[in-house]
C-alpha cells in the first residue's frame, strides 16, 4: 500500500546530508525529505509524494529566487543509499542520465520546461527505485548548492604594454622584456612571446622576461609581445616590440679541437623530447637531425617546422589529411630549447638536409640555400649537413685532371650557394657533407681506380670533384663508409677522401640490422686481427673481417688526423628498426668503445636510455 508523506530535513542530520558527509541511518519516519539546494539564483527542493515497497514517487521543485526569468537549467545530484531514477521524468523534466560515478543529470523538456519565471518555480516529477534517503550532493547550472547567488561575472580584460631593451643587439647578451600590466580585479599572469611562440610566463609583478643570444646563427629581427590574463580568463595582447640581433663576434661552436663522434638522429618514429642532454651521451660531439627538405619553402621567423614545409617528422606533430606531421608553436619552441641545451652542454647540433627519400625527384635541383639557412638559424643549429644522395650521376673514370661526373654542377652549386648565403649573413655556421662510401673512388692512376678497390658502385667518384674543388668550404666530411658490400673496406674509403681533403673526416659505422650491403657491424675484432692489414693491395679484397668497431676506431686512432673521428648511422637505429643480431654492435656498445679508443671524454660509460618507438 502506498502512503503520501512529506517532511522537512532539519537539524544536525540535515546539515550532514547537505554537505555530502557520510550517510547516517535514516529513521523510518524520515524516508521522504526535501533538501534545499541553491545555484545561480535557483533552489531545488526534493520530496517524495508516495512510497511503496522497492520504490517511491519523487518531486523536485526548482525555484527562481531572482527578479529575472532564467531560461535554462541543468540539475545534477547523487542519491544517498540505493535510490535511483527509473524511467523518464515528467512535468518540467525531459531526460535523466546517470554518470559512471552514480550521479544523475536531469535536463528540462523542450516545450517550456527550461523556463523558470522570475520569483516562480517549475516541478519535475519522477519515479524512483530503492529507498529514498535524501541526496548527498546537488548542483544547478554547474554551481555548487551553497545557497548564495554567484558573484557578478568579470568581463573586463587587463591592460598591458611591452618594452624590449636594447632595440639592437650587436654582441652576445640578453634582450630584457618588461610588461607593466593591471586589471580591475587582478592580473593572474603575463605570457611573453617571441615571433608568436611562447618564451616564458611570469605570475608576479613586475612582469619581466629575458631572451639570450650567443651566436651569429641567431641573427635576425625578432618580434616580441606580452599577453596578460586575469583570473576570469580575460586577456589582452600588447603591441609588438621589435629587436634586431646582428652578432658579429659572438661565440659559436669551435672547430673540433680533438676527435669527433657524430650521431645522426632521425625525426621519424622519435620524439622531440628524445633530443635532451639526459638522452644523448656527452661523447657525441655532434648530433645531426635528419632530415630537412632540400627545396624547403621555409620562411624565417615562421617556426613552421612541419613535415610539408621543413621535412621534420617527430611523432608529436598532428597528422594532416595528407599524412604530414604539423607542429604547434609550443612544440617548435621545445625543439629549439632542446637544441640550445645540447649546444650549451658542448654537443654541436647540425641540420641534415636530404637523405635518400628527399634526394629523389627534383628536390636537389630546386635547392634553396636561403630557405635552408633560415631554417637552420631558427632551429639554432650549429651548421648544415648536406646529405646529397641523388642517383643518376655517372662518372667518366678518367685521370684526375679530366675526371668528371654528370651531376658535378648540381652538388657544386649546392655547396657554393650555401657557403655564399652563410658568408653574406655573417654567420658562424658550418657546412658538412655526407660523402658516399665510394664517392672518391674510380680515378684512374690512383690507388682507388676501379678494380683495385670496390668495383661496380653506381656512386663511385660522385663526390670527387666537389670535395677536391670546394673542400675549403667544408667544416668536415661524414663518410658513409657502409652499404658498400662485403668487399668494401671503410679504411680504404677514408684514405680516398683523405687524399683530396685536408679537413676532418668522420668514418661511418652503421648499426645492424642494416649494414654494409649485407655485412653486419661487429663490436670487437677477431683474435689476431691487425687493424691496418689487407688494404690498398692493388686488388679488391674481402673486407668483412675488418668491419668491426674495434678495428675501424683503432685505425682512426693510429692513422687518422688529430681532428678525425667516427660517425654512426643512426643513434635511434635499434628502437626504430630492430635489435641487432647476436654478436653485432649496438648503439651504446659502439659509442662507448669509440669513446674509449679515441679518448673523447673521460666518462665513456654513458648510454642512450631505453626509449619507446613511436
Amino acid at each position: 500500500m502506498r502512503s503520501s508523506r512529506k517532511f522537512l530535513l532539519t537539524g544536525a542530520w540535515g546539515l550532514l546530508a547537505a554537505c555530502g558527509s557520510q550517510e547516517p541511518s535514516v529513521p523510518e519516519d524520515l524516508r521522504s525529505v526535501e533538501l534545499p539546494a541553491t545555484a545561480a539564483g535557483l533552489t531545488a527542493t526534493f520530496s517524495t509524494g508516495s512510497v511503496w515497497s522497492g520504490g517511491f514517487g519523487g518531486v523536485v521543485t526548482i525555484k527562481n529566487t531572482t527578479s529575472s526569468a532564467i531560461s535554462d537549467w541543468s540539475l545534477t545530484f547523487k542519491f544517498n543509499g540505493d535510490a535511483a531514477l527509473r524511467g523518464t521524468p515528467w512535468g518540467a523534466g525531459g531526460s535523466a542520465t546517470q554518470a559512471s560515478d552514480g550521479s544523475w543529470t536531469v535536463l528540462p523538456n523542450t516545450w517550456g520546461g527550461n523556463n523558470v519565471p522570475a520569483n516562480g518555480s517549475v516541478t519535475v516529477s519522477f519515479e524512483g527505485s530503492g529507498t529514498f534517503s535524501g541526496v548527498g550532493s546537488c548542483s544547478i547550472n554547474g554551481y555548487s548548492c551553497s545557497g548564495s547567488t554567484p558573484p557578478p561575472v568579470d568581463t573586463t580584460p587587463p591592460t598591458v604594454s611591452l618594452s624590449a631593451s636594447p632595440a639592437s643587439l650587436t654582441s652576445a647578451g640578453s634582450v630584457s622584456l618588461s610588461a607593466p600590466a593591471s586589471d580591475n580585479v587582478g592580473v593572474a599572469r603575463v605570457e611573453f612571446y617571441r615571433n608568436g611562440i611562447l618564451l616564458s610566463t611570469d605570475s608576479s609583478s613586475p612582469y619581466s622576461a629575458s631572451d639570450a643570444f650567443s651566436s651569429s646563427s641567431q641573427n635576425g629581427t625578432y618580434s616580441y609581445t606580452a599577453k596578460a590574463y586575469d583570473a576570469a580568463g580575460n586577456s589582452t595582447t600588447s603591441s609588438a616590440a621589435s629587436v634586431v640581433v646582428s652578432l658579429t663576434g659572438g661565440p659559436t661552436d669551435p672547430p673540433p679541437a680533438g676527435r669527433m663522434y657524430i650521431g645522426y638522429a632521425s625525426s621519424w618514429n622519435t620524439s622531440i623530447n628524445d633530443l635532451t642532454t639526459a638522452n644523448i651521451p656527452s661523447y657525441y660531439t655532434h648530433l645531426n637531425i635528419a632530415f630537412a627538405r632540400p627545396n624547403t619553402a621555409y620562411q624565417k621567423g615562421s617556426y613552421e617546422f612541419d613535415q610539408a614545409v621543413a621535412g621534420l617528422e617527430f611523432f608529436e606533430g598532428a597528422t594532416t589529411n595528407t599524412g604530414q606531421k604539423k607542429f604547434t608553436p609550443a612544440q617548435a619552441q621545445t625543439l629549439i630549447n632542446n637544441i640550445q641545451s645540447l649546444r650549451t652542454r658542448g654537443t654541436q647540433v647540425w641540420l641534415s638536409v636530404g637523405g635518400w627519400s628527399y634526394s629523389q625527384g627534383d628536390q636537389w635541383a630546386n635547392f634553396n640555400a636561403a630557405r635552408v639557412v633560415d631554417l637552420a638559424q631558427d632551429l639554432g643549429a650549429s651548421g648544415v649537413d648536406i646529405d646529397w644522395e641523388s642517383s643518376g650521376s655517372s662518372c667518366n673514370k678518367q685521370t684526375a685532371d679530366t675526371f668528371s661526373c654528370s651531376k658535378d654542377g648540381e652538388i657544386a652549386n649546392i655547396i657554393t650557394s650555401l657557403d655564399s648565403t652563410i658568408r653574406a649573413r655573417g654567420l658562424n655556421m658550418g657546412i658538412s657533407i655526407a660523402g658516399w662510401s665510394t664517392g672518391a673512388y674510380y680515378v684512374k692512376g690512383t690507388p682507388f681506380e676501379e678494380g683495385k678497390v670496390q668495383w661496380g658502385s653506381p656512386f663511385g667518384g660522385t663526390m670527387y670533384s666537389v670535395v677536391k674543388n670546394h673542400g675549403s668550404k667544408l667544416h668536415h666530411i661524414n663518410l658513409m663508409s657502409y652499404d658498400g658490400g662485403e668487399y668494401y673496406d671503410p679504411r680504404e674509403g677514408y684514405e680516398s677522401y683523405r687524399a683530396i681533403y685536408n679537413g676532418p673526416i668522420a668514418m661511418g659505422l652503421e648499426i645492424a640490422p642494416e649494414g654494409a650491403g649485407g655485412a653486419t657491424l661487429k663490436l670487437n675484432a677477431e683474435p689476431g686481427t691487425v687493424y691496418d692489414a689487407e688494404m690498398l693491395t692493388g686488388q679488391n679484397n674481402m673486407a668483412t673481417k675488418y668491419y668491426n668497431v674495434e678495428t675501424l676506431a683503432t685505425y682512426m686512432k693510429n692513422k687518422g688526423r688529430p681532428t678525425d673521428g667516427m660517425m654512426v648511422w643512426q643513434v635511434w637505429k635499434e628502437r626504430v628498426h630492430a635489435t641487432p643480431p647476436a654478436g653485432a654492435a649496438g648503439v651504446n656498445s659502439a659509442g662507448q668503445l669509440v669513446c674509449q679508443l679515441l679518448g673523447i671524454v673521460s666518462n665513456c660509460n654513458q648510454s642512450i636510455p631505453n626509449l619507446p618507438k613511436y
